[in-house]
Parts: structure tokens; C-alpha cells; sequence
């Protein structure tokens, strides 16, 4: 193999850059700074979050967010005198802010997993059917997605004319920033027409929705402007940039793997795992329907071509239930147990809709096993182990099965299997996962939708953009490894 891509030394400021990564669990706002023309990266601010009942719904505490955010921002300032250069934001897809003329939001606004989607999404598709919007799209069919909220406003008669924004996009705005919609996190609405890259008429047309009332689509790595308001005041922030990078956190993720070529794969592994690759043109024929793949927009004018699997969620419903029975796993310490485990015969199917469901993990896994005519599992905490270990190679072998769909679905030759995300420290799912798929696996960082923001920002203030499709995927990825090294982790090769 060669050496990382080239990369740039420096970039031609040396000011300070920011990046906000909002998480439907906590948020986090890292700092990016040059000393030497070397870069060193720092979590400055993390604060949780969480929806909570209020109105008759499921919301986030907007303020909450903005305030906890702000407060980071802050810290950053007195962390850096050189002052802010840049900020970006990317975070969770679908949920969004209604604002009125001003900008000022309407409401809390509502989380995706709040029951009024599932309603929506069966009186959407009487108005326009699934298969219809699949082929317009060429996004899986979920109810959490943006079109089947905006459908629940209408239902519910709120303020459907009132402008919205996706979270990430309207903390940008709510600083001064142009009201956007990033094409990345656009993508995720399943209004964004597949081919053509804009909001798709026939949708809101049929579903009744204000086109007007949505953002301009811009490409990831676009300028919004200068930040204004309060916190411009503070010296640190006198000239900083407004910049809309991958917003939604896959794509930045996948931004933030420092790989080119065209022979590998990538795992986003955490609650879910998202298996797939990058591809120049959507895939969206009947075979991609069956397997229901996705289409969504990455960075470099590329496709997140990938499939929704089950994922850590099952170990962490597991490590709940043994809680209640009295024992406390910690994570690292069940991984390194289940790697001296013997594996029970027999594997699970980890996307049965069963196992996506909460509570009983262990319980719902044995019901599978008798319809399936296996042996049960023991459910107790001291055989936790066992049970782990059966998980792990559960998933390693769908991982297998998706991966080989995704190369005779892309035509793709593929020898590289890039694993980011918080769950990619999990080096024994590794080691099996490079078994199961006979790709050579690298682990790539765990904080890598920071890295993928960082990237976007330094590759768009440093000029290396398009006005139409955005940042360039290589001066990306260059940045991206620099940024791998400056967190103490080495970036994998190139092709």
C-alpha cells in the first residue's frame, strides 16, 4: 500500500476552528488549534441530552442545546486568544426548527421518536405510495424521516408556512449565519429528488407541503457568513466564519475516514451500524429497493450508499436487563470476556424486528432461538459472556452478508473495511468482522464525525471547493488524516 494521501503542512491561517457535534445523547463542541504548524484537537465542552414530554409530544429543550453549545463556544474563546477562525455544525438528521421572519423558533422543536411519525407516515402514503417515493428519492422508507413530521404539522394544524430548518442548520442561523438546508442532512428529509439533488415538487405537491417554506439546498463546505450577535462581542470572535460542513453526522463521519480509492467499505458503528460504501452515482434499482439501501449525500459530491443494521443497541439492552438482575457489567470488561467465551451454536438474526424493540434483550434473543428450533442461552449475568460472544459473531456475519450486497450491488472490488464511531474500540467485533468479510479492517477514529467537520472546514477555508458540489473529497481526506494524527491515532493507508 501507499503512504496517507499528501496533505497539506499548515493551513494559510492559523487561528483557531470549532466544531460542534450535536448527539440525540449529548453534544460536544471540540477545539481545533496550530502550534508549530501542527494541529492538536481538544474536547472543550460536552453536556447531555435528552427529549423529555412537554405540549403533548416528545421535544428537545432548544434552549437547552443552544445554551449548553454557547456555553462551549465561551470556553473555546478564553482556550484560544489567536481567536476563532471557523465554526461548523453537524449533528443528528430529521428533526428540525420552525422559525418565524426573524428567526426566532416557534416551539421546541419535536424528536423523532415521538409516536405522531408512525400515524403520519400511513396517511402520507395514501396521498403518495412507498414505492413512489423510493424511486424519487432513493432514501429507505423510515418513519422518523423529515417529510413524515412536516406531514404530522400539517395533520396537527401548526404553522405549516413558517419556515423550518434542520437542527444543526439553525444554529448557524441562529448565530447569523444564511438559513440553509446542507445538502448532506437534506438528503435524510426524503425530499431531496434523487438525480437531480433539489427539493422534489411531486412530494410536496402531493403531501400539500409549503416549498416555500423550506431552505435553499447548499453543498457541504459553504460559506453562511460572519457570526454576529452577542457573542461576536467577545474579542475572540470578532471575524469568525459561518460554515455549513457535512451536517449530518454520518456524512461527516464517513468525511472523517482518510482513505481514496475505490476497494473499500465503511462501518458508522454505535447504537446502529451503517455498512455500506462510497459511490459516484445513486444506486436505486429494484435489487437496492428489496435490500432497502439507502442514497444519501456524502462529501465530494458522492452517495453514502449503506443499509441500517442492528448494532451495539443489543449489548446495551442486555447490559440494562443484567443491571436490574443484580450485576453491573462494565463494557470493556464483557468484550474481554467474551473473547475467552465459547460462542453457542447457532446464530442470531440480528435485524429481527423483535431485537430493535427495548427491554428483555436476552428474553427476546432466546425467543428467537426456539422458533428457529436452537438451544436457549442462559440468561443470567454470570453467563453474560457466552451471550456477548454469540452477539459479536452475529453481527460480524450480517456485516459479511451486507458488505457482499453492497459489492454486487456497486460492482465494487472490495478490500478494505474501514470501522468509525464509538464502537469501533470493540477489537474483538473487529477481529470477527475481518474474519467474517475477509477484508482487511482499520479502525478508524472514534470521534471521527469531529474530524470529518474539522476536515470540511479546513478544506473550504483553504479554497480546495466547489461552488456547486462543494468540498473536494481528497483535500478532505488529507485533512482528515492530518487531524487522525493529532488526536494520537494513526490514519490508515491509502490505496
Amino acid at each position: 500500500m501507499k503512504s496517507t494521501p499528501a496533505r497539506p503542512l499548515q493551513p494559510n491561517d492559523r487561528r483557531a476552528s470549532i466544531a460542534v457535534d450535536l448527539g440525540a445523547e449529548s453534544c460536544r463542541v471540540s477545539l481545533l488549534r496550530w502550534s508549530d504548524a501542527q494541529p492538536s484537537i481538544q474536547l472543550v465542552h460536552r453536556f447531555a441530552n435528552n427529549p423529555r414530554e412537554l405540549d403533548g409530544g416528545l421535544r428537545w429543550d432548544l434552549s437547552c442545546i443552544v445554551n449548553g453549545v454557547e456555553a462551549g463556544l465561551r470556553k473555546c474563546a478564553d482556550v484560544a486568544p489567536e481567536g476563532i477562525r471557523s465554526i461548523a455544525v453537524d449533528g443528528w438528521a430529521v428533526d428540525y426548527v420552525r422559525v418565524d421572519a426573524a428567526g426566532i423558533p416557534l416551539a421546541d422543536p419535536f424528536c423523532y421518536r415521538d409516536p405522531r411519525n408512525a400515524i403520519s407516515e400511513r396517511s402520507a402514503h395514501r396521498k403518495i405510495s412507498q414505492e413512489r417515493m423510493r424511486e424519487l428519492t432513493g432514501i429507505q422508507i423510515l418513519s422518523l424521516n423529515t417529510v413524515y413530521q412536516l406531514h404530522a404539522d400539517q395533520i396537527a394544524s401548526i404553522a405549516e408556512a413558517q419556515q423550518w430548518l434542520n437542527l444543526p442548520e439553525y444554529l448557524l442561523s441562529h448565530w447569523g449565519g444564511a438559513r440553509v438546508a446542507e445538502y448532506t442532512n437534506a438528503t435524510h428529509t426524503q425530499l431531496v429528488e434523487l438525480y437531480i439533488k433539489q427539493w422534489c415538487r411531486e412530494i410536496f405537491q402531493a403531501l400539500n407541503l409549503d416549498l416555500a417554506s423550506a431552505p435553499k439546498i447548499v453543498p457541504p463546505g459553504t460559506d453562511l457568513g460572519k457570526l454576529s450577535g452577542p457573542l461576536s462581542e467577545l474579542p475572540a470572535f470578532s471575524d469568525t466564519t459561518l460554515i455549513a460542513p457535512a451536517c449530518h453526522d454520518t456524512a461527516s463521519a464517513i468525511a472523517g475516514i482518510p482513505a481514496t480509492g475505490n476497494d473499500w467499505a465503511y462501518i458508522s458503528s454505535g447504537t446502529w451500524s451503517l455498512v455500506g460504501t462510497l459511490i459516484e452515482q445513486p444506486r436505486n434499482n429494484a435489487a437496492a429497493q428489496a435490500d432497502n439501501f439507502t442514497n444519501l449525500g456524502a462529501v465530494g459530491d458522492r452517495i453514502c450508499f449503506h443499509k441500517n443494521v442492528n448494532g451495539m443497541w443489543l449489548i446495551r439492552q442486555c447490559l440494562d436487563e443484567w443491571r436490574l438482575r443484580g450485576r453491573d457489567w462494565n463494557i470493556a470488561e464483557l468484550v474481554a470476556e467474551a473473547e475467552k467465551a465459547t460462542c453457542p451454536e447457532g446464530l442470531i438474526d440480528v435485524d429481527d424486528p423483535d431485537l430493535l424493540l427495548p427491554e428483555r434483550m436476552p428474553q427476546r434473543i432466546n425467543t428467537q432461538r426456539a422458533k428457529r428450533g436452537l438451544a436457549p442461552v442462559d440468561e443470567s449475568p454470570t453467563a453474560a459472556p457466552a451471550l456477548a460472544s454469540l452477539i459479536f459473531h452475529s453481527l460480524a456475519e450480517r456485516y459479511a452478508q451486507v458488505l457482499d450486497r453492497v459489492a454486487l450491488l456497486t460492482g465494487k472490488r472490495l478490500k478494505r473495511l474501514f470501522i468509525v464511531g464509538g464502537a469501533n474500540q470493540n477489537t474483538f467485533l473487529n477481529r470477527l468482522t475481518q474474519e467474517a468479510t475477509g477484508l482487511e479492517v482499520f479502525r478508524g477514529s472514534p470521534e471521527s464525525s469531529t474530524i470529518g467537520n474539522f476536515a470540511v472546514q479546513l478544506a473550504t477555508l483553504d479554497g480546495t471547493r466547489d461552488s456547486v458540489t462543494g468540498a473536494h473529497a481528497e483535500p478532505v481526506a488529507a485533512w482528515a488524516g492530518l487531524f487522525m494524527e493529532a488526536l494520537g491515532e494513526n490514519p490508515p493507508a491509502a490505496n
